[in-house]
Parts: C-alpha cells; sequence; structure tokens
C-alpha cells in the first residue's frame, strides 16, 4: 500500500476544524499511510487562533503560515496562490486537499492543478445558484479543477451530475476524468467528537450566562449582506429585540467584530437599546466549543452562517435563516430550516411557528454516518493504488 504525503489547505478557524477530522481519522486508522501538511493561508487573521484554541481543540497546529490576511478579492487570492505555490514546490506532495469555499480553497485548488498536484475537494458540489456570492465562483472552479470530489450530501451530488461530473467514471482518475463521491458530511464527524469534548471541558460556560439548557435563542449574524446594508440590519435586530422582549425569553448573540461596528457605527440607537435590553446577551465571538454547547444547549437558531444550519440539523434544532438561499436546500425541504431574508414577518412567523408546545420536527440522516473522514482517506489510497 502507498505511503502518501497530503497538503491539507486552510484559511480560516472553519476549514482548519474541518480539517482536523481528517488529521483525527489519519491519526487513529492511517498512521502508516498518510504524512500530512498543514497550511494555513492566514486568510481570516483571527487572535482566537493562538496556542489556546489549538490546544483546547486537540488539532495539530499548521505547519506553514502564510499570514496572507485581509485584502480584496484579487489581491489576496492571488497572495495565497503565490505561497501555496512555494510550499507546494518545497514539499512535493502526492495530492492537496481543499475545503469548502474560501479563497483560500480557490487558491489551493488553482496553484495545485496548475502544478499537476492532484486536488481533492471536501464539501464539492454546494451551490447556492448565486454568482454574485463570491463563495459560489470559489466552489464552482474549485470543483472543475478537482481530481476527487467528495459531495457532503445527495443533493450536492446531483449537482455535480448537473455540471457534467459522470458518477461511472473508471480510474484512474484525474483532472480530466474526475471521480465523485456521495459522503456524508465531515463536519458531523466533527459535531460527535467536538460535542463530547465540549460537555468535558465547558460546562461552566452555561452556568456562567446565567442561561438554562434548552430555554434560549441562539443568534449569529456575520454575511456583509446584513451587516452593511443598514436597513436589512435596522429591520433583522428591531424585529428580535421585539421578540425577545414580547415572548420573555432571552437571546444568545454572539457576535461577529463586523455585526458589532456596524451596530455601533449605524445604528446607534438600537444598539443602545439591544445593549439595555435584559433579554439580550451580546458577546464577542465565542470558542469553538462554547458555540457547539451553545447550539446543543439552545432552543433554536437564527443565523447567516451555512455551517451553523447545518450544525442545527446535527443537534435536532430548528433553524430559520436571515438570507435569501442557501447550499442546505434539503433542510429547507425538511420544514426544519426556514429561509426568511430580513422580512420582519417572515422572522415572526417562523420564530411563532418553531415555538409551538410539541411540534414535531424530524431530522433524518442527511449527512451521514459520521465516518466521512476514514471513508474519504480510504479512496485517495485507492487513487493512487489505481495509478
Amino acid at each position: 500500500m502507498s505511503h502518501l504525503k497530503i497538503v491539507n489547505v486552510v484559511g480560516a478557524r472553519p476549514q482548519i476544524i474541518k480539517s482536523s477530522a481528517i488529521s483525527r481519522a489519519i491519526h487513529n486508522s492511517f498512521s502508516e499511510s498518510f504524512t500530512e501538511i498543514l497550511v494555513h493561508t492566514g486568510q481570516h487573521y483571527d487572535k482566537e487562533l493562538s496556542a489556546v484554541f489549538f490546544d483546547e481543540l486537540e488539532l495539530n497546529k499548521p505547519d506553514y503560515n502564510l499570514g496572507v490576511g485581509s485584502a480584496t478579492h484579487g489581491r489576496q487570492t492571488s497572495m495565497m496562490i503565490t505561497g501555496i505555490e512555494e510550499v507546494l514546490m518545497i514539499e512535493k506532495p502526492d495530492c492537496v486537499i481543499v475545503y469548502g469555499d474560501t479563497n483560500s480553497t480557490l487558491a489551493g485548488a488553482l496553484a495545485a492543478s496548475k502544478l499537476h498536484f492532484p486536488v481533492i475537494h471536501i464539501e464539492a458540489g454546494l451551490r447556492s445558484f448565486n454568482k454574485t456570492m463570491p463563495e459560489e465562483l470559489n466552489r464552482i472552479v474549485s470543483d472543475h479543477a478537482s481530481t476527487l470530489l467528495f459531495a457532503p450530501t445527495n443533493a450536492a451530488f446531483k449537482n455535480l451530475m448537473g455540471e457534467g461530473f459522470k458518477p461511472e467514471n473508471s480510474p484512474p482518475y484525474t483532472i480530466d476524468n474526475p471521480k465523485i463521491y456521495l459522503t456524508g458530511d465531515i463536519m458531523y464527524d466533527n459535531t460527535l467528537f467536538f460535542a463530547d469534548l465540549a460537555e468535558r471541558k465547558k460546562t461552566a460556560f452555561l452556568e456562567q450566562l446565567h442561561v438554562q439548557r434548552n430555554s434560549f435563542i441562539l443568534v449569529t449574524i456575520h454575511r456583509d449582506l446584513n451587516t452593511d446594508d443598514v436597513q436589512r440590519l435596522e429591520r433583522i435586530f428591531t424585529t428580535l429585540k421585539d421578540l425577545a422582549e414580547e415572548k420573555e425569553i432571552t437571546f444568545v448573540m454572539p457576535l461577529h467584530p463586523r455585526t458589532t461596528i456596524s451596530l455601533r457605527a449605524k445604528t446607534e440607537k438600537l444598539n443602545n437599546e439591544l445593549l439595555n435590553c435584559r433579554y439580550i446577551k451580546i458577546m464577542p465571538p465565542v470558542s469553538y466549543l462554547e458555540m457547539t454547547l451553545l447550539e446543543k444547549n439552545c432552543r433554536m437558531i437564527i443565523t447567516d452562517s451555512g455551517g451553523v444550519q447545518k450544525e442545527s440539523h446535527f443537534f435536532k434544532k430548528p433553524c430559520i435563516v436571515l438570507r435569501k438561499e442557501t447550499e442546505w436546500t434539503e433542510l429547507v425541504k425538511n420544514g426544519t430550516a426556514t429561509l426568511v431574508d430580513a422580512d420582519p414577518e417572515k422572522i415572526r412567523s417562523e420564530f411563532a411557528r418553531y415555538m409551538q408546545p410539541g411540534i414535531d420536527l424530524q431530522y433524518p440522516g442527511f449527512y451521514g454516518d459520521g465516518k466521512a473522514a476514514e471513508f474519504i482517506l480510504g479512496e485517495i489510497l485507492l487513487l493512487f493504488d489505481n495509478r
């Protein structure tokens, strides 16, 4: 059997966490088969990405940190391509793994494919069908530069087929003869692991917040379409404040710095009202384990995050989505997530629906069995055994 060197390219906290499922599976089941090099582009400069972050989550620290930081899309992506290319020339891996849909994903896919290193795309096939979103372009280009594409859901797998990928392709697989898989979601692997870790390490966090399990609403808002548009920002937060006061239920809001800055700068009066509302707890971003604990123990989630929508399903919590579209269409069809955009009436009506006593919501196993990482590594080995 081959012994392979893989380069994992990540650029943000969620991707470091996604890559940890692969790292754990290598450590637990494939240590004889893989050597892993972790490259962090530094796309999101985040003071939380300290030694404490890696130690708390029991993660491998990056072998390379390119320190790219924030910039315009073109400048940031070009700096990342340059940095990743240099690493690949030094390391000469057998393949390169990219995750999701950030500029780091795009840079990793382009740098690797142009140097003829096979690209493995985890979370392939997700589509919002809105090409004004930079993430959508990143997804499409990364998929079409890949050799192995691991779709987390049936909908994602069908999207790839719709773009001309053929499930019946035979090995050897290449960028011109790629292989697509339905794997389940690597974040479900992580959720099972980190929920247990959070309960062990962070139980006191809920007590410090003075919230009871299953008795509060969790809110996360970070997308620029909601933070930079003052009308949307006001409509969303005014509606949430009114609901908190009317229903006398606590809303826990770990807010992205962009959201906090926008509230202060653009809606000073509303910001003061939120800070003075006894039912609203605004706080800086929380750690991943703290967020996991909040998701597991809240009554409902209101968010514009893609990842948090999925995690709501893992933890069997209804989810109100502050966007017009979602990549996780199966959740909307299932009735456990609802798209409300920034419409106060829709937010109110869906909130009321999900708060009904005895509401019967089902959470089917859309995202696999929690062993996606092992499956992915097994298929990467086969890729090279078939060459």
